[in-house]
């Protein structure tokens, strides 16, 4: 659904709600912005759904409260109103503005119709921007009194479209930003019952849940199933009750001047459940029916008995509809099933937008009228649209401006920039849609295309192209592609220092239809006209490197950020071979705005070049053209990103502090005897090496974005290290830091100018020899060790590679060094899947930059179908219309000639030159095809039509193949617009098809097959890069709590614990990727403190928030589902947790493709849950298919595997399989003999296992024989019988128990094991009596049971 415009309704609904996770009497210091209630969604009701959310420890207290001194001053007063209920209890903090009161008592459900109005206390009236702690009086059981307010026209138009909302008859808005089901969340089809009360360990009174008695959610699992891609889709819902048929604006509005000086504010028209249609006048004084009708306009009130009037519009509908109420109620009941964080829009983050949609979402009779569409822009911005009108720049700037001395000062500081950021983000990406539409008038209309600049909103926009030659040297376009992307990383790395006095241009990078368009907020007096002797920028480079200025005034902020930015101040030279100092990059530049402010632009080179890279690939005697010969790299902006350098610091810096000890230790050798010499140097390198250590580096790099605060605690960590006082560091002395503009043509002039550049070369030769021989091999080891989590898809790929400091184009180098085991070819055909999926896109950016937008589902069909759709149509072809292209006559149509040989050669020759990776002649018929169509959908923003999509060349009959229907699903009715008819070969067309939607642009032959058509790609959606900070205060309260925790100081941790969480929920707000990863930290942080019910309920919330913003099947929500799934089943509810289970696997299916090796641990975790439930047969078969995938990963022999043979060998004696059981424990405790020695535990309880299964084993396979040869022998020498006369034993162990107490026999046998081993194979006889030989001792049993799977072997 649509958003809102931001801004003109900013006091009433642009304000989080109080989290659906705090109370309502835990009020904190700032409350949240709350999220906008979504189409046909109330607020009723959110009271209970708060009061129960929030986790609470187990003491019963609350401590999630932030205070600026540590206290808890929270208390409850009443609100006095001046309709019914007439009293309304409001849980307060002294922290809060009065405005968040407001905010308060508009979500309550008695008084949620009330949107103007003022409060008083003791009959004064409260200003409504203090705080609640100076306003004089105000104490615990206080009695405010709401006030209603008169209205104004803003205010109206705002209660208008508040009403429209709460009452759900707003409408499905067409949202042409992030386009069909932007923000979906798919946790209530999967999950769709509320969870039994979650219980902790201290507690035995629940029991497990028990399942249906034949089947669970993983009975028709298929493990070689094709990707089932209806798991993506939303199932069909109910629609919602409807309160009334129309409320909009009436025809007659706007009122005229006349009228408008006596109070008439808008005109509406209401339409009742009854049929009755109401003309009402929006007053200063509230809502009023008047006399006017569709023909005549009298707009003054009805005269009595049919006259109605209220301050608020929703207490006029109620009494003007007798049916009203009930079906609001019915709504309300509706709405209070679904988790709240289902109902509210995203308003300070980007909702996530589906690549696949539903068939139901593109059909005709989707799009219902509703005229308030057309009225939305009127009511949310204004007659004239000043409402939305706002200074960008100014409000970014002043926000970062705020004080920030106190806690409570910085969390309003944070919130505030988040929400602002968030706004400034979509107003620039609506404006970049609009221009990459040509709907915007460029401000220099006779330049060329790519130089071409805009101004829209009060954001000014530019193409990421070298329309002006500035990067001619450096690459041309691709590099002033590579170079605003680079900027905006820039923009959020300064934004994220938050330096006192220096300013940043809000900046967002948006992709769009195969433009890249550049997005900035307009910094005053940079259009300036100067003066001749002027330069256009005070501080680096005017014009490339051939002027430079230098602005004093500009050094010491300069220098604060090159310091923590590592970067060294350096001398560049001008045209004249002029020196100048610099601090920082002479393409970073500062300008001194006209508000006196000094800004920090073009932020694209804070870090050196790769240079190990320019010269291996970008020589300049190599070729650079785009034929098969061409090797060299398209451009050389290939700068080594921040997390390299920042880890390379962290190096030297150990280095550091080990030379200083082995200093000291020294010294103190000349007083001192050697053996505490060498003690306190074992310590100090003792107490360094963890930092080097695989789970400190996965700590430190997290974050995707792990930022230079982190990188400046080590400091301190590093200093802090070595124990004992006298072995402690100083650190002051120790600097780091990098020339970026060495390699970049720069010419010393003196000796020791080039003397001290050859050195800042060698340093940065350092950190690319570095970043090849020890992060690459890092990286390399830990993906095959499995030290971290194996990656899903391309993008969880890239974020590995980016935490560790490596950049994407050695995507080929990482493909090329992976092992050839079973975890490296994974590990390369994710990267050449990732490679070729990045070749694709640029490929099909190269062919819609020139193309106009009407085409562009065209363009991008035929070329899907060249590279996926060749072995169902080796020829594909795309018809334009005619008369279409002829009003384009300029357009570049070349995506016509692309055929699959010819796209499948451009993306080899992609490859070669990007990622310097040869793929093999054979790469297209290896490819993935539904996981390499959803990584291209994801990269280019298409929205695909949900359908199964046939790949296969198989043709039968004349149709094309259909695949095998995934899991369970049904075979679509329609396969590719081919009628699934046998035989008759009637193709007539059925009514309201999607044949109806096909674009009058484009046609396919009817009777061509083609995986993809043009009415496949049901929408295409920018994607956005922005530069929005996180927030500081809220990482470092998770982190203090985490430290907390691991020193075991609980009580201290649980309140940090609270904290955290509050602090994300209220900077944030609650719809955030941010709160969506803290939630899932903090569940499993939850469930280790034994609290599973806080974990649960925490564990819900990630799910949906990373479905709403990260979305439906990426990694990080599929992680959620297994967690949830882990502690579901931890608390008992394991039928639950078997349903996330089966939907993360047909997640992971889509994403992966089977046999991922992290695969391995959930199979072994659904076989556990399946032996919960006591579905042994079904257990048995996943531990089987773990076995069997862990053979191919890790091998057989492997200590894993024996890990997983031994719990399937329990499976196999819980299911009966006793002689398999004895064989598959004889294996494991072989193996685990063989790798860990006989002293190891697992090699000891696989050896009592065994000895124990081996005995079992025997007593009922003799057991069998015996109720054997006695029903032999009654069938013979008894009295004849019917088989029904036979009296059978109901069990195995029934009959076993019956023989040994028959015949005397005792049930252990005295037989050694190898003996028992040799019977249940079939090669002995166990009617021979037991050797009268003395018992063998423990030892020697153990030694026979060793020799005997020795010779199994």
């Amino acid at each position: 659904m649509g958003e809102p415009q931001n801004g003109h309704i900013a006091e009433a609904h642009h304000r989080s709600t109080d989290s659906p996770s705090a109370k309502k009497n835990d009020k904190e210091t700032a409350v949240p912005d709350p999220p906008t209630l979504q189409d046909g969604e109330v607020i009723a009701g959110q009271e209970e759904s708060k009061a129960e959310s929030r986790p609470e420890s187990k003491g019963g207290e609350d401590p999630g409260r932030i205070m600026a001194d540590g206290s808890s001053d929270v208390f409850q007063i009443t609100v006095k109103l001046p309709h019914q209920p007439y009293h309304v209890p409001i849980m307060v903090s002294t922290q809060e503005q009065v405005q968040d009161l407001r905010q308060s008592i508009m979500e309550s459900p008695g008084a949620f119709q009330y949107s103007c109005f003022h409060l008083e206390l003791n009959g004064q009236r409260v200003n409504d921007f203090v705080e609640l702690a100076d306003v004089a009086g105000l104490t615990a059981d206080s009695e405010m009194i709401l006030v209603e307010d008169p209205y104004t026209e803003k205010e109206a138009r705002t209660h208008f479209i508040r009403i429209r909302e709460i009452i759900g008859i707003s409408g499905d808005r067409v949202d042409s930003l992030y386009g069909i089901d932007a923000g979906l969340a798919l946790h209530d089809a999967v999950y769709p019952t509320k969870a039994p009360e979650a219980v902790n360990s201290s507690k035995e009174t629940s029991l497990p849940t028990m399942p249906s008695p034949n089947k669970n959610a993983l009975t028709d699992y298929n493990f070689d199933g094709s990707p089932n891609l209806h798991s993506l889709i939303l199932p069909p819902q109910d629609p919602p009750p409807k309160s009334i048929k129309y409320l909009g604006v009436s025809s007659w509005n706007p009122p005229p001047p006349q009228l408008r000086q006596r109070g008439h504010l808008l005109y509406l028209q209401l339409v009742t459940n009854e049929g009755e249609q109401f003309q009402i006048t929006s007053h200063v004084t509230g809502f009023y029916v008047n006399k006017s009708s569709n023909s005549k306009f009298d707009p003054f009130p009805r005269l009595p008995p049919k006259n109605a009037a209220s301050h608020s519009l929703f207490s006029l509908i109620s009494r003007l509809s007798i049916s009203f109420d009930k079906a609001f109620e019915e709504l309300l009941d509706r709405n209070n099933k679904r988790d709240p964080l289902l109902n509210f829009q995203l308003t300070n983050a980007i909702p996530a937008s589906p690549w696949l949609v539903s068939q139901s979402t593109t059909t005709l009779s989707h799009h219902a009228p509703d005229q308030s569409r057309t009225q939305e822009a009127y009511l949310m911005s204004g007659l004239d649209g000043n409402d939305t009108m706002r200074d960008w720049n100014e409000e970014l700037q002043s926000t970062r401006e705020l004080p920030r001395e106190t806690v409570q000062e910085r969390v309003f500081r944070e919130r505030l920039t988040s929400k602002v950021y968030a706004e400034f983000t979509d107003a620039a990406t609506k404006g970049a849609v609009l221009v990459a539409r040509g709907e915007v008038a460029p401000l220099n209309p006779t330049e060329a295309r790519d130089a071409q600049i805009f101004v829209y909103n009060n954001v000014f926009y530019s193409f990421g192209a070298d329309g002006v030659g500035t990067f001619t040297s450096e690459g041309g376009d691709e590099a002033a592609r590579v170079a605003v992307g680079k900027d905006a990383m820039g923009v959020k790395a300064i934004n994220q220092l938050d330096v006192a006095g220096l300013s940043t241009a809000g900046t967002v990078v948006i992709d769009y239809l195969g433009k890249r368009i550049v997005a900035q907020s307009i910094v005053p007096g940079i259009f300036r006209q100067r003066e001749p002797e002027e330069h256009q920028v005070d501080y680096g480079g005017v014009e490339g490197r051939d002027v430079v200025a230098h602005n004093p005034a500009f050094v010491q902020t300069f220098a604060e950020v090159s310091k923590a930015l590592k970067v060294k101040r350096h001398p560049v030279w001008d045209k004249e071979g002029k020196k100048h100092e610099l601090e920082g990059s002479i393409e970073t530049k500062g300008l001194l705005g006209t508000d006196g402010r000094k800004y920090i632009l073009d932020l694209y080179r804070l870090t050196p070049l790769d240079i190990t890279w320019l010269e291996t690939y970008c020589k300049e005697d190599q070729e650079s053209n785009s034929d098969s010969s061409g090797t060299k790299y398209p451009h050389r902006m290939t700068v080594l990103r921040s997390e390299l350098v920042d880890s390379y610091w962290r190096l030297k810096m150990r280095e550091y502090v080990k030379s200083q000890v082995e200093q000291r230790s020294k010294a103190v050798s000349n007083v001192q005897s050697d053996a505490p010499t060498e003690k306190g140097l074992s310590t100090a390198v003792t107490n360094e090496t963890p930092a080097d250590s695989p789970e400190t580096s996965n700590r430190n790099s997290t974050d995707p974005e792990f930022g230079l605060e982190q990188a400046q605690t080590g400091i301190a960590e590093e200093s802090n290290l070595h124990g004992p006082s006298h072995e402690r560091v100083d650190i002051s002395a120790f600097s780091f830091s990098l020339n970026p503009d060495v390699f970049c043509g720069q010419a010393p002039a003196t000796e020791e100018d080039k003397a001290a550049w050859a050195q800042d070369e060698e340093e940065v030769r350092a950190v690319c020899t570095y970043l090849h021989q020890t992060v690459f091999r890092e990286l390399l080891n830990d993906l095959r060790d499995g030290e971290i989590n194996f990656p899903m898809d391309g993008s969880s790929l890239t974020q590995v590679m980016h935490q560790r400091g490596v950049n994407i184009r050695y995507l080929g180098k990482l493909a090329r060094t992976a092992e050839d085991d079973a975890r490296g070819l994974a590990l390369k055909a994710l990267a050449e899947q990732e490679m070729i999926s990045r070749a694709f896109k640029h490929l099909a950016y190269e062919y819609l930059k020139e193309l106009p937008a009407v085409f562009s589902a065209s363009c991008l069909v035929h070329l899907l179908n060249c590279l996926l759709g060749s072995g169902l149509n080796q020829d594909p072809h795309v018809a334009l219309d005619e008369d279409l292209q002829a009003i384009y006559p300029d357009a570049n149509y070349a995506f016509l000639k692309v055929t699959p040989q010819t796209l499948i050669s451009r993306i080899s020759v992609e490859v070669r030159l990007r990622y310097q990776y040869f793929l093999a002649d054979a790469w297209p018929g290896k490819i993935r095809h539904v996981q390499l169509l959803r990584s291209i959908s994801l990269k280019l923003g298409l929205q695909l039509v949900e359908k199964h999509y046939a790949f296969s060349p198989d043709i039968t009959n004349g149709h094309a193949h259909q695949i095998e229907p995934p899991n369970g699903v049904k075979p679509h009715p329609e396969l590719n617009g081919i009628s699934s008819q046998n035989g008759s070969g009637n193709k007539k067309k059925r009514k309201g098809g999607n044949a109806a939607l096909a674009q009058a642009s484009t046609t396919v032959p009817a009777d061509e097959q083609v995986t993809f058509r043009p009415e496949d790609v049901a929408n295409i959606v920018p994607m956005i890069k922005d530069s929005c900070p996180r927030s500081a205060l809220a990482e470092e309260a998770l982190e203090a709590c985490k430290i907390s925790l691991m020193q075991n100081q609980q009580e201290l941790g649980r309140e940090l614990l609270h904290e955290s969480l509050t602090l994300y929920e209220q900077i944030y707000g609650i719809l955030h990727p941010e709160v969506a990863r803290v939630y899932h930290q903090l569940a499993t942080l939850y469930f280790q403190l034994d609290e599973k019910a806080a974990a649960i309920e925490l564990a819900h919330k990630a799910i949906i928030l990373s479905e709403r913003t990260l979305g439906v099947d990426s990694a990080e929500t599929i992680l959620c589902y297994l967690s949830l799934a882990h502690f579901e089943h931890g608390n008992r509810n394991t039928s639950a947790a078997v349903a996330c289970v089966k939907h993360a696997l047909e997640l992971w299916n889509i994403v992966y493709g089977p046999k991922h090796p992290d695969c391995i641990t959930t199979f072994n975790n659904a076989a556990v849950m399946l032996q919960q439930l006591h579905f042994y047969h079904q257990s048995r078969i996943w531990f089987e298919k773990s076995l069997s995938l862990s053979e191919d990963i890790s091998g057989k022999s492997s200590v894993g595997a024996a890990a997983l043979l031994h719990q399937l060998a329990q499976a196999l004696f819980r299911d009966g399989d006793h002689k398999g059981a004895v064989r598959r424990m004889r294996e494991a405790y072989s193996i685990f003999l063989a790798k860990l020695g006989p002293e190891a535990a697992n090699t000891k309880e696989s050896e009592t296992w065994l000895e124990q299964l081996t005995q079992n084993a025997v007593s009922m396979e003799k057991a069998a024989k015996d109720l054997q040869a006695r029903q032999i022998r009654r069938t013979l020498n008894g009295p004849r019988t019917t088989l029904s006369d036979v009296r059978r034993p109901a069990t195995i162990e029934q009959a076993l128990l019956n023989g040994t107490q028959g015949n005397g026999v005792s049930g252990i046998d005295k037989r050694s094991v190898d003996e028992l081993l040799k019977w249940i194979e079939g090669g002995g006889d166990m009617s021979k009596p037991p050797s009268s030989k003395r018992k063998a001792t423990n030892g020697k049993l153990k030694r026979r049971s060793r020799a005997a799977v020795g010779s199994a072997a």
